[in-house]
């Protein structure tokens, strides 16, 4: 049976400035490596009732329509079994969304999806789906859902984001992941920094996520305003040699260190 509907935590009382960045991990690529046999393990649920048991302030999957590694039945047990916050991620397409608004998660974060890609390459074109997202956002938010959506730092995909009422976007940080370190990062970083300070100035709440790592997180945990980092693959591989409880607590660290407000847990 389910458990009671969970209230989502307030973005008042879980400010960067009091707690520091929040770790949501992502747990699709041990999903991955399950259906690499099409068994039962390694079990994503399992694996994030470990994460969570080392920290993490919440649990992050991609309900993607090719299911190539979260499965229908996993949202429903992650749902019912996890203790933190569920951010399902979804796109568009009128089945996800019809499984999205049943899931009961607590979080929705819409993305762009490509069947062709390995995985998400940019951010939502907010702008070129204000038709779509106008219809969804509503149906997301009526669910009691707490509604991202997932763009890159550009002023008029945060400008259509705000227009739309959603309460957060998580800003996509897989071009400064990318970029080779030196002057290429730094631009990427930059761009992040003036995306996150565009988007608060609009009223929006701050999320980034995608290819963060252990080496790159620290930079982006800075970053004024963020409330939340969504890292999924980096913690996952860590997690084959190091276990799930130091990978999820490494990283913890590392952005403990480098956020505003945070500490030391």
């Amino acid at each position: 049976m389910p458990k009671e509907r969970r209230s989502p935590p307030s973005t008042a009382a879980s400010s960067p400035s009091e707690t520091g960045v929040r770790l949501h991990v992502n747990v699709d690529h041990v999903a991955t490596l399950r259906q690499a046999r099409r068994g039962r393990e390694p079990d994503p649920v399992a694996w994030a009732l470990a994460a969570e048991a080392a920290g993490a302030q919440g649990i992050t999957c991609h309900l993607r329509q090719d299911r190539r590694h979260i499965q229908d039945a996993d949202v429903r047990r992650l749902r019912a079994e996890i203790k933190t916050l569920l951010n399902l991620e979804t796109s568009l397409e009128p089945e996800m969304v019809a499984l999205a608004l049943e899931s009961g998660a607590e979080a929705i974060c819409i993305v762009p999806e490509n069947r062709l890609e390995i995985t998400t390459e940019g951010g939502l074109d907010a702008c070129a789906e204000r038709r779509r997202l106008a219809e969804v956002v509503p149906a997301f938010a009526d669910r009691g859902a707490l509604v991202s959506l997932f763009v890159d730092p550009d002023v008029r995909q945060l400008e259509a984001s705000a227009a739309l009422g959603v309460p957060f976007v998580e800003l996509h940080t897989g071009a400064y992941a990318n970029a080779a370190p030196g002057p290429a990062r730094e631009r990427e970083l930059d761009r992040l920094v003036r995306g996150a300070q565009a988007g608060r100035e609009l009223g929006l709440c701050i999320n980034m996520g995608h290819g963060l790592d252990y080496d790159n997180v620290a930079a982006v945990a800075r970053i004024a305003g963020v409330e939340e980092l969504n890292i999924g693959h980096a913690i996952v591989a860590r997690s084959v040699f190091a276990g799930v409880e130091a990978a999820v607590r490494g990283m913890l660290e590392r952005i403990a260190v480098a956020s505003p407000g945070g500490r030391r847990r």
